[in-house]
């Protein structure tokens, strides 16, 4: 039983801490509250430096792979990969401004599944922003790209775990296999983010431009500099064309190594291990081809999203220790146990409460702890565990402050000076994810039933 101090003190060092995180003073890096709070919790015994070997063993493998996704993500970018699929989704709109909204769902889907969810904003968000103001569309059409954009891109980490590192974390947490937990959530979390974009699609309707430039492939090549990007990476802006069939090439390669992770996970293989391996690949290639040393990358890689995920688990693990977990356990259990409806839809709804009030990373994190304490069976407890993730991911996106991935959406937009209120963003979202969250859980529900 701890001290009421040292239970005060771990309680006010969570709420201090997602309070910078979600005000982020003069910019403040996420990192940097993060990490503070963890010794501050380590400082006052919340959590022991017996404890620190458990959170590094359930964090690091969630690590490696989610740092080998952003290198792969990195060396794409630095062969112009990004651009050139972007040079394609405006070509094949054919001057269609519906069938452009279309397309930018489809990339930025296809962003977050082959790389991670906070990338996929960032890597998307600036080329979508560069081709809608070369385009020539005004502030209030640009907004039904960009706002779909986001929320599809974020919610894509839904439908297979190694495209969100607090999913990775969660899933080591609960001791669920990578296959088992995409057997079990890519058709129904698939089929919500149809719904959702959908939804969105008819909010956001009358916004959309009929028609759109057709002459786009002609100044596309040079559309975007690397001074504009926030990744900066080095890009051949000077070619007028990029190699399709190499492009082509590098996706299989991505493609069979997503592939590979599954597999590896189907035979108890760390997926790390396969993360790495395809990452190594990959800047090899690139060190033949483009004759630049895998060095660079030490700097480019955003370590702070490592240091970010470690500091909240300390946080997290601090408040299960002083008992916010067991506390949690009795309101819910008797709920969620021996009812799979309930499961889902209970947990999915708290995650979705918890999400919005103090960001889904934390609240990821506290659901998962509270459910290994509430000695449920193993379906339900799976059940239950997806629900979660679904409420963190879609639930999540009610309001701006739900995800990190948001936060840095709308700090991407201010550099652009783009200018979309909270009041549009969820003008949009309060119509368009409640129904979205309560019709994944329930497609959740009845596609477990069916399986087992």
């Amino acid at each position: 039983m701890y001290q009421p101090a040292v239970v005060s003190i771990t309680v006010f060092t969570f709420l201090l801490t997602i309070l910078l995180i979600l005000w982020r003073p003069r910019g403040l890096n996420e990192a940097f509250p993060a990490m503070g709070g963890a010794l501050i919790i380590l400082l006052c015994g919340s959590v022991s430096i017996s404890d620190l070997a458990v959170i590094t063993t359930t964090v690091s493998g969630a690590a490696i792979t989610i740092i080998a996704t952003i290198v792969m993500a990195l060396v794409l970018e630095s062969i112009g990969f990004f651009y050139w699929a972007a040079e394609g989704l405006a070509v094949r709109a054919r001057g269609s401004g519906i069938r452009l909204f279309w397309y930018v769902n489809l990339l930025c889907f296809l962003m977050t599944l082959f790389f991670n969810n906070d990338g996929s904003i960032l890597i998307t968000t600036p080329i979508l922003l560069i081709l809608l103001q070369k385009i020539g569309l005004k502030n209030h059409q640009k907004v039904p790209y960009l706002l779909s954009g986001v929320l599809i891109a974020t919610a894509s980490s839904a439908p297979i775990g190694v495209s969100n590192i607090v999913n990775l974390i969660a899933l080591k947490i609960v001791n669920m296999s990578l296959y088992m937990y995409t057997l079990m959530m890519l058709v129904p979390a698939t089929l919500g983010l149809i719904f959702l974009a959908i939804l969105i699609f008819l909010c956001v309707y009358r916004d959309l431009p009929r028609k759109l430039p057709t002459n786009l492939h002609r100044f596309y090549p040079n559309l975007i500099s690397r001074k504009h990007h926030p990744l900066k990476q080095e890009t051949p802006e000077s070619r007028e064309h990029y190699d399709s069939k190499l492009m082509r090439k590098i996706l299989l390669f991505v493609f069979l190594i997503r592939i590979s992770l599954f597999i590896a996970s189907y035979f108890s293989v760390p997926i790390e291990w396969v993360a790495v391996a395809g990452s190594s690949l990959l800047l090899g290639w690139r060190w033949i081809y483009l004759k630049k040393p895998p060095t660079d990358m030490l700097r480019k890689i955003p370590w702070n999203i490592l240091v970010f995920a470690f500091g909240m688990y300390v946080i997290i693990y601090g408040l299960h220790n002083i008992g916010l977990t067991n506390v949690l356990v009795d309101l819910f259990y008797p709920l969620v146990s021996g009812n799979l409806l309930n499961a889902s839809l209970l947990m999915g709804g708290l995650l979705s409460g918890m999400s919005i009030l103090f960001n889904n990373h934390p609240a990821l994190m506290v659901g998962t702890l509270t459910l290994t304490e509430m000695n449920l069976d193993p379906l339900n407890l799976k059940i239950a565990y997806l629900a979660t993730v679904i409420g963190s991911d879609i639930g999540s996106l009610l309001l701006p402050i739900g995800t990190l991935a948001s936060l840095i959406w709308f700090h991407i937009l201010k550099q652009y000076k783009v200018k979309i209120s909270w009041k549009e963003y969820v003008r949009v979202t309060i119509i368009v994810i409640p129904p979205t969250l309560l019709f994944t859980l329930v497609i959740l529900y009845v596609w477990v039933q069916w399986l087992f």
